[in-house]
């Protein structure tokens, strides 16, 4: 039998449950304590508010992108370096989703977490360029660095915006869902659609084919 997790682990477990189905703006401390069976007191002595326990959820998201978001050493990029980034990221969007939807919110309600959020994207954003540039030195992709710069600058908006056009759209106000999700990654491979070399194109379109979410589905969930 496993261990059973420490109460502050717990802590994290929970809130990152009920952020996500509930929207962290409708989760109270309190709410987190009564899911765990656990007293106010209890949660306050790991976490002296909401607002450290996003912190936490936040730097584990960022090691989550970090783990997964660098180019390989010793070798080029490849189709299959392509699928596992769009894959790693579909999955960190989706067990991290309350960030994408509620992030605008948590930016404005805490400016510590707004300037750590200014960093990360600053640098995941030169991370980016440099893995394009990486598909563009293995003859994957064809741009100019321009169109790099471009490319990568459209990704990132696509990904951080996607959950919240979802929710405005009316697509995801009840119920978030990993199809809904996998549609905004096919978006952002449909921006490399007019750059993919001759040799890459077998492996791209079957990629495009394994994320494709038709909308027809992503309005029978509403």
């Amino acid at each position: 039998m496993s261990p059973k997790p420490r109460t502050r682990e717990r802590i994290l477990q929970a809130s990152l449950e009920l952020f996500n189905a509930q929207g962290e703006r409708s989760v109270t401390t309190n709410h987190i304590a009564a899911h765990l069976e656990i007293s106010p007191g209890n949660l306050y002595y790991h976490f002296r508010n909401k607002q450290a326990i996003i912190a936490e959820l936040f730097d584990r998201y960022e090691g989550a992108v970090d783990g997964f978001l660098q180019l390989p050493e010793g070798r080029a990029v490849t189709m299959e370096d392509k699928t596992f980034y769009l894959e790693s990221l579909l999955s960190a969007m989706w067990d991290y989703r309350f960030l994408h939807r509620d992030l605008e919110h948590l930016l404005d309600g805490d400016e510590v977490l707004a300037e750590r959020y200014r960093s990360f994207a600053e640098s995941h954003l030169r991370v980016a360029r440099r893995i394009y540039g990486g598909f563009v030195d293995a003859g994957v992709l064809y741009m100019t660095e321009a169109q790099v710069e471009a490319v990568a600058l459209n990704a990132w908006i696509v990904v951080t915006s996607w959950v919240r056009f979802l929710c405005t759209a009316g697509w995801g106000q009840g119920c978030l869902t990993e199809p809904m999700l996998r549609r905004g990654i096919y978006q952002v491979l449909a921006l490399e659609d007019g750059f993919v070399s001759d040799g890459a194109r077998p492996a791209f379109d079957e990629l495009r084919r394994r994320l494709k979410v038709p909308l027809v589905a992503l309005f029978s969930v509403v």
